[in-house]
């Protein structure tokens, strides 16, 4: 069984860069699963406060198993991050790893 990516992209109001930063900050120290291998957060060259969060999963299993993770702490940052999402301008994605190759 592959890799698995899980992707959210989403623009977020200017206004509130720095709060985001903060939350994202503190998200990162604090995502941490059983077959999470990574977390990171990106921002889109040329294009401000537009971010993507990617969670890089060790296998199927494990990106099915994440949200039964969560403790109360991230549930609350997650919440604080939606209020500062603009409006449909999110995208998930979900990429198997081919290994057939």
């Amino acid at each position: 069984m592959g890799k698995v990516i899980f992707s959210i992209r989403y623009t977020i109001y200017p206004e509130r860069r720095q709060d985001y930063l903060d939350v994202v900050r503190e998200l990162k120290n604090l995502v941490k699963s059983e077959g999470l291998e990574n977390y990171s957060v990106y921002e889109q060259k040329n294009k401000p406060n537009c971010f993507e969060e990617i969670y890089l999963f060790k296998n199927q299993e494990a990106y099915d198993n994440f949200e039964e993770t969560t403790d109360e702490r991230i549930d609350i940052l997650m919440t604080k991050l939606s209020d500062m999402i603009k409006e449909q301008s999110t995208q998930y994605t979900t990429l198997y790893e081919v290994n057939n190759l």
